[in-house]
């Protein structure tokens, strides 16, 4: 039973790194949606303040009920939604959107409400979850490749291609996140040297249908194309042009910035408040800050590893893992595109781009990782109090009687 007296449960330090990430993301946001006021023409910076402070409220609000929650029920709760997330993604692909183009079927439209439901994130954690629950289950067909396709690998490979088409960086992270957590839970290497084979094939084969028939499968491949060859063609200004003002952003910086507020790249470069953000966060705080905010993110990893490793189930140990290590390297990969090692790739920075379903999505995860850390703090003080109710002469003499 969970200790109801006790209002925060699991770990301390993740609480309090993750609240200050949710707490320093008000300044750059603030900052940054003056790129979405004036020269977009989208509300005032104090609405696209309230909005990112609502999604956060609303997203710790989400995290702390998780964490509330026994992370056991997680398991049913996986099987339950994998085929109405499987849903989700079909009615997703299918609605047509396009953007210049190309596939831009990544979001959904909620009733009522009005705001637009990536999901894509909603998938990768249920898919996730239930991969870390077939994993701990003690059932050898699941370590043989060929009893394993039906419950594990196609799931898998159904999620990640409805994903595929519309958002490529997301599909690669989720198959690559899938692969480690099968790896841990004991699952053969040659076998996984297989699925990696047929998941290359898979992909392959899509390109070539996309390419023969584009009016049939909408796809984004034109736009892998082009980000690649601007990445590696860095002497094209034109085609780089977000990156050449992430670049100029993060060099005006310097040791500690312009300070709050006072970026000028934030007018020019596109998605200033989400996927860029973090050129928009060393232009205004400077290398001091870009390296604080690196250094929090590997505090979270770091409490992620050490609530992996108490964990006495092997369920508690893959959801962690599984849930935790694709934020870190989103993380990473957003900040990564705006120093330019990586290409662009459209991830943004966890709990300090603004957003809507993408911060609830981390939240929630955030929220089941702390359920599990939860768990451990109850074990062990219940483990202590029946400890020392034994050494209690009181209670050896009653128990005596």
């Amino acid at each position: 039973m969970r200790n109801k007296n006790n209002i925060i449960l699991g770990d301390r330090v993740l609480w309090v790194a993750l609240a200050l990430l949710s707490i320093f993301s008000f300044l750059p946001v603030f900052s940054a949606s003056s790129n979405l006021t004036y020269v977009v023409g989208q509300g005032t910076p104090w609405s696209h303040l309230l909005k990112h402070f609502i999604v956060l409220v609303f997203g710790f609000g989400l995290m702390y009920a998780l964490h509330k929650t026994p992370y056991q029920y997680f398991k049913g709760i996986s099987i339950l939604a994998l085929p109405l997330v499987v849903l989700l993604l079909i009615y997703t692909a299918s609605q047509g959107n396009l953007i210049a183009g190309a596939n831009a079927n990544r979001w959904i439209r909620i009733p009522i409400v009005g705001m637009s439901f990536q999901t894509s994130t909603l998938a990768s954690i249920v898919l996730l979850s239930y991969v870390a629950h077939l994993m701990s289950k003690e059932n050898p067909k699941l370590y043989r490749l060929k009893t394993s396709i039906v419950p594990l690998w196609l799931p898998v490979f159904l999620v990640v291609l409805l994903i595929l088409p519309a958002n490529l960086s997301t599909a690669v992270l989720l198959f690559f996140t899938i692969l480690i957590l099968v790896f841990l839970g004991g699952y053969p290497i040659k076998y996984l040297l297989g699925i990696l084979t047929m998941g290359f094939f898979m992909v392959l084969l899509f390109i070539l249908v996309a390419k023969a028939y584009p009016d049939w499968v909408p796809n984004r491949i034109d736009t892998w194309v082009s980000r690649i060859e601007n990445f590696s063609n860095s002497e094209d200004i034109g085609g780089n042009y977000q990156i050449e003002r992430a670049k100029t952003a993060v060099a005006t910086g310097g040791l500690l910035g312009l300070g709050a507020g006072k970026s000028v790249m934030k007018n020019f470069l596109p998605q200033s408040s989400s996927d860029f953000i973090y050129a928009i966060i060393v232009e205004e705080f400077g290398l001091v800050g870009g390296t604080a905010l690196i250094l929090l993110y590997l505090i979270v990893l770091f409490r992620i590893v050490v609530i992996a490793h108490k964990s006495d189930t092997v369920y508690g140990k893959l959801l962690v893992l599984g849930l935790g290590l694709p934020i870190i390297i989103q993380a990473f990969v957003n900040m990564a595109v705006a120093l330019q090692v990586f290409p662009v790739t459209g991830q943004t920075l966890p709990l300090i781009s603004s957003g809507g379903t993408a911060a609830w999505m981390t939240c929630i995860a955030f929220g089941m990782i702390l359920s599990v850390s939860a768990g451990q703090k109850i074990e062990e003080n219940t483990s202590k109090e029946s400890e020392d109710k034994n050494e209690n002469p009181l209670t050896i003499l009653s128990e005596a009687l």
